[in-house]
């Protein structure tokens, strides 16, 4: 997920109080599922083994073997590898009725891990920059994959309650937002039974275990990458007349950006530009040639997306004009919509939840600039609907607001879920929402 803190401050205590962590009891772990209870440790292996070895976008081969050979444990399940990549669809058919998409992501983050726990990734792997990273599942994919295998064994296991099929995808580079458009270009819905409805789940850093969150309508924001050239014309740096200073025009363009925002949106529209790198030079004193930049654009209207664009165009070229520079080169790297979630799904899945994991441990969450490539899997119309997983002890938070110390935030090196009860309330929320979209069997 690209977004560095899933709730701000503010949300959080709300949260906390919500939960019950601030005056009352903590969140405990939902009622106890027999099944769930019985397949646990097991899955917790498995999620210790993903986050032990995890794998950067388009890189995700030996993951997706290892959720290819999961699946085909399943008696009756059809694989189907290297859909758009390293994707891979199970599809589990249990007789007539509706079609249910669950998905789950499986890359991980160029972050070096600092979490000190025994299992703490050690991976190192090329970027798409050629550069040595780091390699963790600092944004909960880890937690993701070992729900996802949970859901689809619970559901093979209970086939005697539901009546469908069940399209299980594992998802690569939703942090570079390119696998679900990957996967959908490579057929996805033409070559697999197209579903009446989408569902997901992501992990929330600053949120109890035991609970999950819900947002109807605009839920993430979508995401744009920009990159762009500011050119000058280099030189001496003790003659700065006989140049055009790319690092200057480049400081004054950072700087006008922030007015697209404060005075070209409308006020009670959501937007944010962000640059999040910014590199010319290479010595004290040479002017250079060019400078580079990379922005990120969120928004929740495409309207607004636009604006922002053309402001970002119209100052890159009034810039380029006022100081006599050559033309700036203004790339749209990639881009991916918001994940608006569905109403209609999002009511259904709620009551599902509270039914499963008590309505006391279910709450309703605000939409965040985060982004996810999710929205796209609503393609053709199809429902969707994506919920919160709290992951962190309740201890942990209620210590964190005592001190006033905000938690490691999903893409923190230190981010670390509480794996146990986050992976079975995970799989009780999601195996409950899949089965109660479909008819029960023998119509009971």
């Amino acid at each position: 997920m690209r977004l560095r803190s899933l709730w701000p401050g503010r949300v959080l205590l709300v949260l906390i109080v919500l939960s019950g962590i601030a005056g009352r009891p903590v969140v405990a772990a939902p009622p106890a599922d027999p099944w769930i209870d019985a397949h646990l440790d097991e899955l917790l292996k498995l999620y210790r083994h993903l986050h032990t070895h995890p794998e950067l976008s388009y890189q995700e081969i030996k993951t997706a073997e290892r959720i290819a050979d999961e699946l085909r444990q399943i008696v009756g399940m059809e694989i189907t590898d290297k859909v758009g990549g390293t994707g891979v669809v199970g599809v589990l058919k249990n007789g007539e009725g509706p079609v249910v998409l669950v998905r789950t992501d499986m890359d991980a983050l160029p972050v070096a891990e600092e979490t000190g726990l025994p299992f703490a990734s050690k991976e190192q792997a090329k970027d798409q920059q050629g550069r040595t990273v780091g390699v963790m599942h600092a944004c909960g994919h880890d937690v993701h994959m070992s729900c996802f295998v949970g859901t689809a064994r619970w559901l093979a296991d209970h086939r005697d309650r539901w009546n469908g099929t069940v399209l299980l995808v594992a998802q690569p580079a939703e942090e570079a937002i390119g696998g679900a458009k990957a996967m959908l270009d490579a057929g996805l819905y033409r070559r697999f039974p197209k579903p009446d409805y989408a569902l997901a789940l992501h992990c929330a850093a600053e949120a109890p275990a035991g609970s999950v969150f819900y947002c109807p309508g605009p839920m993430l924001a979508s995401s744009t990458s920009v990159s762009i050239t500011i050119r000058g014309k280099g030189g001496h740096g003790a003659w700065p007349h006989r140049t055009v200073d790319p690092i200057l025009l480049a400081s004054m363009f950072v700087v006008d950006l922030q007015s697209i925002v404060s005075r070209e949106i409308e006020p009670i529209q959501p937007a944010v530009v962000t640059v999040g790198s910014i590199h010319g030079g290479t010595k004290h004193n040479i002017i250079p040639d060019e400078v580079k930049l990379q922005l990120t654009l969120r928004t929740f209207s495409e309207e607004v997306r636009q604006q922002l664009l053309a402001g970002i165009r119209r100052r890159a070229e009034g810039l380029a004009k006022a100081h006599n520079a050559p033309e700036s080169t203004i790339t749209i790297d990639e881009t991916t919509p918001p994940t608006i979630n569905s109403a209609g799904l999002v009511e259904k899945v709620v009551e599902s939840l509270g039914t499963s994991i008590g309505a006391d441990r279910v709450r309703k969450a605000p939409p965040v600039m985060g982004a996810e490539d999710f929205g796209l899997f609503g393609e053709g119309g199809v429902p969707i609907c994506m919920f919160w997983l709290g992951t962190i002890e309740p201890s942990r938070l209620a210590r964190a607001m005592e001190s006033h110390q905000p938690m490691p935030a999903l893409h923190s090196s230190r981010y670390r879920p509480d794996a146990a009860p986050s992976i079975a309330t995970g799989i009780r929320a999601m195996t409950s929402a899949v089965a109660d979209l479909l008819p029960p069997k023998n119509g009971s």
